[in-house]
Formats: structure tokens, C-alpha cells, sequence
């Protein structure tokens, strides 16, 4: 049996919760545990209670609204996605997650069906590892992936630590954040990438997600005066920094599928006459094949040493978070894949180029994504955009995919 969601009360969900951390150019600013991100947190549990959940939050301060079923102790199936965004972020990625499984639920009660299995809306805590790094940690955590006493003591740039600012704002929920029983993990996202729209497909049927290297790199010089120190005498670990990443372009073109990424580049002292005495800069490496992406990483690593020796710099390489490619349950991929069908949405397979929850629920959990257009692929930036008719269309796969697993 294929039913709608309500796909203008999903819109206007997303345009209401849009408003809570708005950015300059229309997208929003709710950095992982921050105020915005409090209030945009406490409206989505006032809706989910509205809808009928019960709710409780975990030692992560992810948050769990629950749907009970006909049968409460069988496994219930998840889905949900995160609030936080990036610092000039959109109003869709991972909000839509989250707002997309409210909008079952609603949807549920207002067919009046009851599932066999519970059906619980989840909200991961600080997917985007913009404020805390790493990313996915709420998630990562309760997948066993990360260390819940080591990543508390992670601290954004200001020193301020994860658990400060779960206490501060009160978000340190008294369930143990670890892994129960999931019947199956659902996750609707936007594309973030060009591919749905170019070929005008409504829905991404996600089979897994590449890999991705995260990398802290610190080069340290000499600092000096701008105007008296001769060229050959310097040793300037910002034309270092200018080399390697110059490298770094020609390493991830050599290989097919490859991107590379430098998002944070920072000198010391930060004066324009002076020559810094140390610079900082992260790399975001991702390839879909494993072995390519640690080749990838090691080719990126030899080259900070040979650029260091030439230039008389010290170096400090540090990969701060590793994720695997991923492969999706094949159950669950084939679920997401019949439901677009039997509603007659046009899908294609595709593969994630980004991280994901979904990519640490996979580890422990049966799990699927569905993907929908982005205007321009366009993610990570306050112009990210999509239509009504494509979050309809994703509502109803998501749906209809949740519907099957928790029997309906």
C-alpha cells in the first residue's frame, strides 16, 4: 500500500525551522550546541510531541522521538538526520533528515495506520563537525565508533569543550549513548551534488558513500621582519604551505573520482609585515575506492616532508578522523529503490560523495539513504536550494520505505 506525505506541511516545516539562525544570503548560521541550535532543537521536539512522541536524549544529546507500534518491544526503525549546519550553511542538509521523518510520523496519524515496529524520529548531535571536529560525532559515538570520554574533551576554537557546552545548555541526556536493537535506519538528504537535477531525476537511490581523510597539518619556521630578511635566507612556512597544496592538486587529479579539499588556512602572527612563524590548514581528501584513498593520503604526507626539508621547516601531519567507504544494506537499498518505483518517481542508484550519519549507523545497523535534487548541486553554502516538489517526492519515498520496514 503506497500512501503521501503531506509535502506542504513538510515545506512549510522547513521554512519555519529556517528561520531560527538565519545567515546573510538567506541560508542559516546554527553551529553544533549553540544557541540557534538549542532553539532549533526545542521547536523539533515540540512538534514531535505535538505529534504524539515520547521523547529522550542521550548522553551525546542526540534526541530520540518515539512512535510506539502494535508491538512496543520489537526493534524500532529509524529515521531522522541532524540540525546542526555549517557556519554560512543552507536550510536543507540534514534539517530536511529530520523534519522529512517528523513529517511520517505526521503523516502516519493522519492515515490513521499503526506500525507493527516503533518508529522513532532521531537528531544526531553535531553532524557537521564544523564547531567540534570531528564530524558525525553524535552518531559516531553511539555506533562505537568514537570514544564518549574522548570526545567530550574536544573543544572548538574558543577552548570551549563538548561537554561544557552539553552541560551549559542542557543537552546531556541521562541514557547512555550507545547502540540499541534498530529494526533499519532511513535518512533523506539533498544530493549536495549536481547529479539528480543534470539528468532531471527525482530520487537518488543511495547504495553507499565514498571515504573521506580529514587532516590537520602545522608547519613551523622562522618568524621575521617582511622587508630585511633576504628570500634565501628565510625559512616561511606559508610558501611551504603554498607548495604542498599546489601538490596537493596534482595528486587528486592523477586519480580518477578523487577531490581534495583545503577549508581552513591560518598563519601566525597574522601581520602583513612579518613572515609567520607557523602556519595551519586542514585537507579534506575522498575517494570511493579504500586502498586509492590511503594512497591518496600517504602521497599528500610524503610530499609535507619533502616540501619541508627543501623550505627548513618541522612539520606536525595529523589525520584527526578516518572514515571508510561505505556500502549500504542491501534490504534496505532495495526497499528505498521499490518504494520510488511503486510511486512512480523517477530514481537512479548513486553513490555519496559526502558523509553521512547514515555512514556510522550503517556499521551497526541495516540502513538506506534516499537522495533528492539541489539546485546547481550546490551544498555547505547559504544558497543551497530545492523545490517543494522534490521534498514531496523524497517525503514520500522516505515514507513508504519506513512503512515497509516497520510493517504496515
Amino acid at each position: 500500500m503506497e500512501i503521501k506525505a503531506n509535502g506542504k506541511r513538510l515545506w512549510h516545516t522547513l521554512m519555519e525551522m529556517a528561520k531560527i539562525g538565519p545567515g546573510e544570503r538567506g541560508g542559516n548560521r546554527r553551529l553544533a550546541l549553540s544557541d540557534e541550535d538549542i532553539e532549533g532543537r526545542a521547536l523539533f521536539q515540540k512538534w514531535a510531541a505535538e505529534a504524539g512522541c515520547t521523547i529522550r536524549q542521550d548522553t551525546m544529546g542526540n534526541i530520540f522521538a518515539r512512535r510506539d507500534g502494535k508491538n512496543p518491544e520489537k526493534s524500532p526503525v529509524l529515521s531522522g538526520s541532524h540540525l546542526d549546519t555549517q557556519p554560512a550553511g543552507g536550510r536543507f542538509d540534514g534539517i530536511l533528515g529530520v523534519l522529512g521523518a517528523l513529517e511520517v510520523v505526521r503523516s502516519l496519524n493522519d492515515h490513521g495506520i499503526e506500525t507493527v515496529s516503533p518508529v522513532e524520529i532521531v537528531v544526531w548531535t553535531n553532524e557537521e563537525g564544523a564547531r567540534f571536529p570531528p564530524s558525525m560525532m553524535g552518531s559516531g559515538v553511539f555506533a562505537g565508533i568514537f570514544e564518549q570520554d574522548e570526545i567530550y574533551k574536544n573543544q572548538d576554537p574558543e577552548g570551549i569543550t563538548v561537554e561544557d557546552e552539553l552541560r551549559r545548555t542542557g543537552q546531556l541526556g541521562v541514557v547512555p549513548c550507545k547502540f540499541f536493537p534498530i529494526k533499519a535506519y532511513y535518512e533523506l538528504h539533498i544530493e549536495q551534488g549536481p547529479v539528480l537535477e543534470n539528468e532531471n531525476t527525482s530520487i537518488g537511490v543511495v547504495t553507499g558513500g565514498q571515504g573521506s581523510v580529514w587532516t590537520h597539518i602545522n608547519l613551523y619556521g622562522q618568524g621575521a621582519h617582511a622587508g630585511t630578511t633576504p628570500m634565501d635566507y628565510r625559512k616561511d612556512p606559508m610558501m611551504g604551505a603554498s607548495r604542498i597544496i599546489t601538490e596537493l592538486r596534482e595528486i587528486i587529479r592523477s586519480h580518477s573520482a578523487a577531490v581534495g579539499t583545503v577549508g581552513r588556512l591560518e598563519t601566525y602572527p597574522a601581520s602583513i609585515n612579518s613572515i609567520p612563524g607557523s602556519v595551519f590548514f586542514t585537507v579534506d581528501t575522498r575517494h570511493p575506492n579504500e586502498k586509492v584513498l590511503m594512497k591518496i593520503n600517504q602521497d599528500l604526507k610524503n610530499i609535507v616532508n619533502t616540501v619541508c626539508s627543501a623550505e627548513g621547516l618541522e612539520n606536525e601531519f595529523t589525520n584527526i578522523s578516518i572514515n571508510p567507504t561505505v556500502e549500504f544494506n542491501q534490504d534496505c537499498v532495495a526497499i528505498v529503490r521499490q518504494s520510488a518505483n511503486s510511486l512512480g518517481y523517477s530514481h537512479r542508484d548513486i553513490v555519496s560523495g559526502a558523509g553521512h550519519d547514515a555512514c556510522q549507523v550503517n556499521q551497526v545497523a541495516p540502513t538506506g539513504m534516499i537522495f533528492i535534487p539541489c539546485e546547481g548541486g550546490l551544498s555547505h553554502d547559504e544558497a543551497e536550494n530545492t523545490t517543494p516538489e522534490h521534498v514531496s517526492a523524497g517525503a514520500d519515498v522516505l515514507l513508504n520505505s519506513v512503512m515497509a520496514s516497520a510493517g504496515a
